[in-house]
């Protein structure tokens, strides 16, 4: 039984009742269409795709559209044809849309026509079309262009590609799938293929919020389960409205869909915008259409507020029958029993589920009792019981069933398997690993976080998830959510319910919750930001509280001394929680015998580096072991240079930190004295990069090396550097000096031949001295907008033909790429990536590229002249990591938080080998050096790795 005939058989029995409702909340009357009108138009849909699609065998459409009242019979038309329906989201990124488009090899596409000029902005050249459109349907046809049919293998170099992918079976053999496979050998029982005619229902891809996104291919079997067995246990009937809350790119919103049209029920369709505001939102649904099934993400539902759920959703009189939550953890039982009103009958249901065995895999509908006033509030939700055909295993890290204990879910079941990327048969039964955690008790199964949630602090492993729900039970916390920010802190973002003090607030977790599950800080929000598929988005948080941080940063600046003991003070009571005693701190006091431990410490070093607003070398060790009196003087050694400067705090100058104070500061005259091998290599571009660090990278460059004008390098040692190619060229290297025009003042650079008479490592020594020769003066000579945060360094690179302006390339949180003229501050180009940018960039050995990492997972080549992508790698997670290029091979060496270092060959668009870094995402940047010939790799796991760069 398919989707289609499911909805025909209802069709037949319910025609002339409303099918679809959609309201656009604008005041004017809300559109419906019955049964009879969704099948009639899905048949002219099916017919014109019959014409116009090449049907041999499966087949994908794509959809590029919102959702509106047209939708149901366009899902039903495709379903029709047969083909796959491919959601594809207008308002996704375009990288994420494109990685999708081509990993599935989508050939045909049908775009909503006030859509098309979007779509056609989006993925320019993709796609193309000859006038296929139908009108009064409001869809047009695009067909992949041919020279793009095989743009998706750009997409898998991810991976080599004869990796096997291995799936856990249930005593079923491991098998092997690749790409240029066409059958997939099982040497015991039956498979599933994906290339059968009839057997896809719908393509999607995961969110890729715990690395890169995979693509899923669902089969009416998995699906059609679901449906008929949720339509009995939430007894829907041909009186039920059911409401479309999930986006068409999450699996849930199949489920709502057709469990109403399926069934002689109606679907409430409103506008994305919409779903977006509380107060609109529910008065359509419950007092305008008086919705009886609600399936949506605890997040989602939050997003109500307090008081609306308490009013409408769950009050006494909702036309609310059924609420499903699923997608994330359930709410505490105390959130859940706090919004439910004492005479409300809505039935509540825990569903769990994961999209590689689309969509539910449990359900469980909590007892009445519980919310009896009496009833205890610490009662823990199971995830209950498997629906139809579904078979839920817990195993062990050894793969062994866990009866009694904890251990990760598997999902299957004889016939419940989707098509995961490049999956071509699947054997039957197969079991999925789900990376969620449980644990087990009298045969109930009760959710505990999943592994990505899992981290190690102050030496403990523990789930944040744990941080979350205890939380949720305070009463003065409406909603919540937790991120460990940077895999160094742990922040509670919290959506108080009355007036919160997070002091307080503080105190309570801390009678609940061990010492190490405690939070660095609590961050107050107005609203928890939501993915489109109605979860938590922990990227916005994250950028939440690096805006918090920024903002602490320009408000902490310190005027004088005076100020900063006052302070300090302050801290100093405050992390110990004696901020209500007045009595003043004592010189002499010291952290750990006045109440603090090694955990407030680390607090406490945390907000005195927030409040300086820079790093203190040593001061951790001085909290721990010295007096207040000496953390003070430690921290202002590091603030005033002088050493004469640091009184003591009963003495205390007024001392500005003030640039316009009127202090006379004596500046040194430097002398700068370099050796650098000399090379010229025919066919490369000549230039020198200064990027993070001060690494110094000249490529094929020689004494006529371009004398830029207002430009000088001063008072920096140089980090050592590989050998710049094996190449002799004594007659080049001849002793020159050059010099760099500054007005009308002139430094001397002096550059000495290599006596070696080969390319051997070189470090550049500043050489500081009294120089009669000029005063270094620092001024604004322009500024760029990047329009956020800028985390990555800026890379320079200077030309040495006078005719190519020197360049800055630098990339922000904003996810625009600039390139900006050296000398005259105007931008050259501009690219937008798939997401924020951390990584500095780097030049590539010829020099027309550069290269740099992004939090989309992916590693991008950019023409240095224009900015225009000539190759993008896919790695499994962010990546921060700034890439280092071997000028002997060309290869650029880069990490990822997948825990891997990557060499890439950008000229062939390979990745020459990838290597596991032993656990702990690498954020750091590799360091190469040439002898020994080693790249260096530090991991967020603490190890330091020596890799031979050649394998």
């Amino acid at each position: 039984m398919t989707l289609q005939e499911l909805v025909a058989r209802a069709t037949s029995l319910h025609s002339d009742r409303a099918a679809v409702w959609f309201d656009e909340c604008t005041g004017k009357p809300p559109a419906f269409y019955t049964y009879a009108t969704v099948v009639e138009l899905a048949r002219e849909l099916t017919a014109f795709l019959q014409k116009y699609c090449d049907q041999q065998g499966k087949c994908e459409i794509g959809l590029y559209c919102y959702p509106g009242i047209n939708l149901p019979s366009w899902i039903l038309g495709i379903l029709q044809v047969p083909a796959a329906y491919s959601p594809v989201d207008p308002d996704a990124p375009p990288t994420l849309s494109t990685y999708f488009m081509k990993k599935t090899n989508l050939q045909y596409i049908l775009v909503e026509n006030d859509k098309i000029n979007k779509f056609r902005m989006s993925h320019v050249g993709c796609f193309s079309h000859d006038s296929s459109t139908i009108e009064h349907i409001g869809l047009t046809l695009f067909q992949m262009s041919s020279s793009n049919t095989d743009l998706n293998s750009q997409v898998d170099d991810t991976k080599s590609k004869c990796e096997p992918f291995k799936a856990v079976g249930n005593s079923q053999p491991e098998y092997t799938v690749c790409p240029d496979q066409t059958e997939v050998k099982t040497s015991e029982g039956g498979s599933m293929d994906v290339r059968q005619r009839d057997t896809l229902a719908y393509v999607l891809h995961t969110s890729g919020t715990t690395g890169i996104p995979k693509i899923v291919r669902v089969p009416h079997k998995c699906v059609v389960p679901n449906i008929q067995h949720l339509n009995s246990i939430f007894e829907i009937t041909q009186e039920d409205v059911l409401f479309l809350a999930s986006p068409l790119t999450f699996d849930p919103s199949v489920v709502e869909l057709f469990m109403a049209l399926t069934s002689g029920a109606s679907i409430l369709i409103v506008p994305n915008t919409i779903k977006m505001m509380p107060v609109e939102l529910s008065a359509a649904l419950f007092h305008h259409h008086r919705v009886t099934v609600l399936q949506a993400t605890p997040t989602l539902l939050r997003r109500f507020g307090a008081h609306i759920i308490k009013s409408t959703v769950l009050s006494a009189n909702t036309s609310l029958r059924v609420l499903a939550l699923g997608g994330e953890a359930f709410p505490v039982l105390s959130l859940l029993k706090s919004w439910k009103h004492k005479e409300n009958k809505t039935s509540i249901f825990n569903l769990y589920g994961i999209t590689e065995v689309s969509s539910w895999a449990t359900c469980y509908k909590i007892p009445e009792e519980v919310f009896s006033a009496d009833f205890r509030t610490d009662f823990p939700i199971p995830l209950g019981s498997p629906l139809l055909g579904t078979k839920v295993e817990v195993r062990d890290t050894n793969g062994s069933a866990v009866l009694e204990g904890e251990g990760q879910i598997f999902i299957g079941g004889e016939e419940r398997i989707c098509f995961l990327d490049d999956e071509i048969t699947v054997p039957l039964g197969t079991m999925r690993e789900t990376g969620d955690f449980v644990r087990v008790q009298n045969g109930n199964l009760f959710f505990l976080g999943r592994k990505d949630n899992q981290i190690k602090r102050h030496g403990k492993r523990f789930n944040i998830e744990c941080l979350q729900q205890a939380a949720e039970d305070l009463c003065q916390v409406e909603a919540c959510a937790v991120t460990w920010y940077q895999q160094e802190k742990l922040i509670l973002f919290v959506l108080p319910k009355d007036d919160l003090k997070e002091r307080e607030t503080l105190k309570e977790l801390q009678k609940h919750l061990p010492a190490y599950a405690v939070p660095d800080e609590i961050i107050v929000i107005k609203a928890l930001p939501l993915t489109s598929h109605g979860k938590v988005d922990i990227s916005e948080l994250n950028k939440i509280y690096q805006n918090h941080l920024n903002s602490r940063r320009r408000d902490s600046k310190l005027s004088d001394a005076e100020e900063l003991w006052e302070r300090l003070q302050y801290l100093w009571k405050s992390v110990l929680g004696l901020l209500g005693d007045s009595t003043e701190i004592s010189k002499d006091a010291v952290f750990l015998y006045s109440g603090g431990d090694s955990l407030k410490a680390l607090r406490f070093y945390g907000e005195i580096e927030m409040l300086v607003g820079k790093a203190v070398p040593g001061l951790l060790e001085v909290i721990l072991s010295r007096s207040i009196e000496e953390v003070y003087r430690h921290i202002l050694k590091m603030l005033i240079t002088n050493e004469d400067q640091v009184m003591n705090p009963d003495n205390v100058v007024k001392r500005k930190f003030d640039p316009n104070s009127g202090e006379e500061f004596h500046g040194k005259y430097i002398k700068l004295t370099s050796e650098i091998a000399l090379e010229v290599t025919s066919g490369l571009i000549p230039f020198i990069a200064l990027s993070r660090g001060n690494h110094f990278f000249p490529v094929n460059f020689t004494k006529s090396f371009m004398k830029p004008k207002n430009t000088v390098q001063v008072g920096v040692e140089m980090l050592q550097q590989p050998s710049f190619q094996h190449s002799k060229a004594p007659s080049i290297m001849k002793s020159h000096t050059q010099g760099y025009e500054m007005g009308e003042r002139i430094l001397t650079v002096t550059n000495k031949a290599n006596k070696n008479d080969c390319s051997s490592v070189q470090q550049i020594h500043a050489e500081c001295g009294h120089v009669t020769m000029a005063e270094l003066a620092l001024s604004v000579r322009w500024k760029s907008n990047t329009r956020k945060c800028v985390d990555a360094s800026p890379l320079v690179v200077i030309p040495s033909k006078e005719e190519v302006s020197a360049s800055v390339y630098v990339g922000s949180h904003s996810r625009a790429m600039q390139a900006v003229d050296l000398d005259l501050g105007e931008i050259k180009w501009e690219k937008t990536l798939g997401d924020r940018i951390e990584s500095s960039a780097c030049v590539s050995k010829c020099g027309n590229f550069v290269v740099v990492g992004c939090y989309d997972g992916l590693v991008y080549v950019l023409q240095s002249s224009d900015g225009e992508i000539q190759w993008t790698f896919v790695t499994e997670d962010t990546v921060k990591s700034s890439g280092v290029v071997d000028p002997s091979s060309g290869l650029v060496y880069i990490g990822s938080h997948d825990q891997h270092v990557y060499a890439l060959d950008i000229y062939k668009k390979a990745c020459v080998w990838k290597s596991h870094c032993e656990g702990g995402a690498v954020f750091s940047s590799p360091c190469l050096s040439s002898f020994p010939h080693h790249l260096y790799v530090a991991t967020l796991g603490g190890l330091l790795l020596a890799v031979n760069p050649l394998c």
